[in-house]
């Protein structure tokens, strides 16, 4: 009776009736975000909801004119979402249907039924390349074998027999079996790990935190402010009791008062900034294969301290190869043999039905002319395979396979095989039998004579560039921890490959969390680590104030991805764990790394750079409008000759410098240096503006007193931009003074004057306007030293 036949499964009735039950296998597992998720995050923001606000003010004064503000909001918008969208759809497209049907035995039959169709209680055909659908457990096999590095991170395949358990996620790496389903769908060990996956959450940015902080701030100003600008445009008018004769055009002038006022304190630009600055290294990084899933992610790299690594499928590509062939002359072996050991070798690789290290042989060695007589396959309780050769009229015959079973008779042999392996390598012995395979001896080779010829040794596959990668790390002060699920020796052997230095310790080993806490103080190779502990891990490093990426492909990987500052998966991994991950290295290189740091400290650096700028315009915002109605004075600026200012000597000048090359590395404190800068400058900004438009309000026409403020704010906002830009190279000075040249033509050219309401000419008061300017740029200048010398302005890259 053949393997199987006794085993006749459930009848189509049966399976109908547990699929009508909802013991079905349908429990499909996350990609990524949704698009609801990504136009909910882009959308719904408070910079987003306060300026909607002013807009609507502005749609009802008529004049859109006053409404140019608002392109920011769905530039910013747009710009998010058509980049997470795209990456969105790269990784749905990437996420792999890894078992489209599945094989069961059902009415005594094999049948592929949908992966979806899978019940309880069916009977899994298991051949290899199968991925396993649903948790099972082994009803027979012959020789079978089964991966599980994605869900527990052991690298060994692992044989199965009889009553054994199969993983969900799992896949046969050889021989055959059956196995009956033991749990389906969201019960599945699979399932269970990438539960908490599902609940999506932001990436901390500490730009974006800094941003909202402001706002947060500035939203409980702004109610205050616009009542006190309505209330003092209202006194002009003879205070609360003139309320009912206000005209409308009264009314539209407070209002407008109102929204520049508001439109003066929001830093607009900057929110656009930040995004443009991450989409831009976004699109960057997808050159080189890095697919960025949520724009924030490209800043956090750049503040990230401890980077957690695991083994298998990151620093290794998860496959074998070959290393050296351990002949008489290295162990005491005889070298006599070597040329019949290597054509055995080439025999044994040439088996297509060979196990997976077998296989690796084959690019190595060469059977040479011999002829192959006969084969041994390979079993897991002899744990050897055999090959009986001709070769020029001699024939001899060949085993492969467990030093242990193979040089049980030769304890000098074994001892050296087992110091290999110890290093943390694969090893497995060729030995020459005295007799046919047809033999007994065959099949019991420790009471028969055989002759050591090799050691076969075999070791991990380590990923290009990925010591060179690591040593970059290390030089950045990014201190690297390696957390794997596979044997301490091995994990051992690895990082003596990489260089990496210390002591392995074994997590299986580690009490609780306070022996994990204090293991991760003194080490940083692990072995034998859990898929909790690895999560565990992540927030340790995390509550002492250590910012922590997290790298892997398997789901056993997935939730310390989730919990991570930042998490990476690479190309090849679940798409579990993908959609966990902020950031996915799609062609599997690990060496990518070092160019996202690059281009996060790039973003990081020249956001806060120019951070300032729009801070320094929010400080005098609120200071001019406070000022204004105290005094019962009208605005000093029309909402678009404030937009003209900021977008010269703030907004295009800020995106040009964003992307300028900067590779300083992170210093922590940025909004406290903003802070700390942007508030002195904007305090000299607005007595600029005071004191060029409070002597010429009641001496020329408003509009001409607001046309020369607008040129004095324009001198200290680009004495500003000047200072911020250093050092001032030949592309910098040259956008410095193009956008002094577009301010004159704005204020010159019949168009600009007339759209932004601009009226000056050669006369005192602009002579004034633009004395009080300098003045205050000189003042600029001196706290630009000042703030140099205090660390709070960094102009080195």
């Amino acid at each position: 009776m053949a393997l199987g036949d006794e085993l006749p499964g459930l009848t189509g009735g049966e399976a109908a009736q547990r699929l009508a039950d909802g013991r079905g296998n349908d429990a499909p597992q996350p990609t990524s975000r949704t698009v609801a998720d990504i136009l909910r995050e882009n959308v719904f923001t408070l910079f987003n909801a306060i300026l909607t606000v002013c807009f609507a003010a502005v749609l009802l004064l008529g004049d859109l004119r006053d409404g140019l503000f608002y392109g920011v909001v769905v530039a910013n918008a747009l710009i998010g979402i058509v980049q997470e969208v795209r990456a969105k759809v790269v990784l749905d497209r990437l996420a792999l249907l890894s078992t489209p049907e599945v094989a069961v035995k059902r009415d005594g039959l094999r049948q592929l039924v949908p992966l979806a169709g899978v019940v309880l209680d069916d009977i899994l055909v298991l051949r290899p390349g199968d991925q396993v659908p649903a948790d099972a457990r082994v009803l027979a096999g012959d020789d079978l074998v089964v991966d599980e590095a994605m869900l527990t991170g052991e690298s060994e395949p692992q044989v199965k027999v009889a009553g054994d358990p199969l993983l969900s996620g799992s896949h046969v790496a050889g021989g055959s079996g059956y196995g009956v389903v033991t749990a389906v769908g969201a019960a599945s060990y699979a399932n269970k790990l990438t539960a908490e996956i599902k609940r999506h959450s932001l990436v901390h940015s500490e730009l974006r935190a800094a941003t909202n902080r402001i706002l947060v701030v500035l939203s409980w100003i702004l109610g205050p402010v616009i009542v006190v600008t309505l209330l003092g445009r209202v006194s002009t008018y003879g205070g609360i009791a003139a309320l009912a004769d206000f005209s409308d055009g009264d009314w539209r002038a407070a209002l407008r008062d109102a929204v520049a006022s508001v439109v003066g304190m929001i830093p607009e630009g900057l929110v656009l900034l930040i995004s443009l600055a991450f989409g831009v290294a976004a699109i960057q990084l997808a050159r080189h294969k890095v697919l960025i899933e949520e724009l924030a992610a490209v800043e956090v790299l750049a503040r990230v301290d401890v980077l957690c690594l695991d083994k298998t499928g990151t620093l290794t590509s998860g496959e074998l190869v070959f290393d050296r062939l351990v002949l008489d002359r290295q162990a005491g072996l005889d070298p006599a043999l070597e040329a019949g050991a290597s054509r055995a070798l080439g025999a044994f690789g040439a088996d297509d039905a060979a196990n997976l290290t077998a296989r690796v042989l084959g690019g190595h060695f060469s059977a040479d002319g011999a002829t192959v007589r006969s084969r041994l396959p390979f079993g897991s309780a002899r744990k050897y395979s055999g090959v009986a050769l001709e070769h020029d009229g001699d024939t001899s015959a060949w085993l492969l396979g467990a030093p242990e079973r193979l040089l049980a008779g030769h304890p000098d042999r074994l001892a050296a095989a087992n110091v290999i392996a110890a290093a943390g390598e694969r090893t497995l012995a060729l030995v020459r039998l005295a007799g046919d395979l047809s033999t007994d001896a065959a099949d019991d080779p420790g009471n028969h004579d055989l002759t050591p010829a090799a050691l076969v040794v075999f070791r991990e596959s380590v990923r290009p560039h990925a010591a060179e990668t690591l040593r970059y790390f290390a030089d950045q002060g990014v201190r690297v921890i390696v957390m794997s699920g596979d044997n301490p020796v091995t994990v051992a052997a690895l990082a003596r490959r990489l260089g990496l230095a210390g002591e392995t310790v074994n997590a299986a080993g580690l009490a609780d969390d306070a022996a994990l806490a204090a293991a991760l103080g003194t080490a940083s190779l692990f072995g034998r680590v859990s898929p909790e502990q690895k999560r565990k891990a992540v927030a340790i490093l995390q509550a002492e104030g250590r910012t922590v990426a997290m790298t892997g492909d398997g789901v056993n990987d997935a939730m310390a991805i989730k919990d991570a500052d930042l998490g990476i998966a690479m190309g090849a991994a679940t798409p579990a764990t993908k959609a966990a991950s902020r950031l996915v290295l799609l062609d599997n290189r690990f060496d990518r790394l070092p160019e996202v740091l690059a281009l996060g400290r790039r973003v990081i650096a020249n956001v806060e750079r120019v951070a300032n700028l729009f801070l320094s315009k929010t400080v005098y915002g609120i200071l001019i409008a406070l000022t204004m109605a105290a005094l019962s004075l009208p605005f000093p600026f029309l909402p678009r000759q404030l937009t003209l200012v900021s977008a010269l000597a703030i907004g295009i000048p800020s995106f040009v410098l964003a992307l300028a090359p900067n590779r300083r590395i992170y210093t922590p404190g940025v909004l406290r240096r903003i802070i700390r800068y942007a508030v002195p400058t904007g305090v000299i900004a607005a007595a600029t503006v005071l004191a060029a438009f409070l002597p010429l309000y009641h001496r020329i026409p408003l509009n001409e007193a607001r046309s020369v403020t607008t040129v004095a704010l324009f001198v200290v906002s680009l004495a500003i931009l000047a200072a911020l830009a250093r050092p001032l190279t030949g592309p910098r000075l040259a956008l410095v003074l193009s956008m002094a040249a577009a301010m004159v033509l704005a204020c010159t050219v019949g168009f600009g004057r007339i759209f932004f309401a601009i009226s000056v000419s050669p006369n005192p008061a602009l002579a004034f306007g633009i004395l009080v300017g300098l003045l205050g740029a000189a003042a600029i200048e001196l706290m630009y030293r000042f703030a140099r010398r205090r660390g709070l302005i960094f102009d080195r890259e």
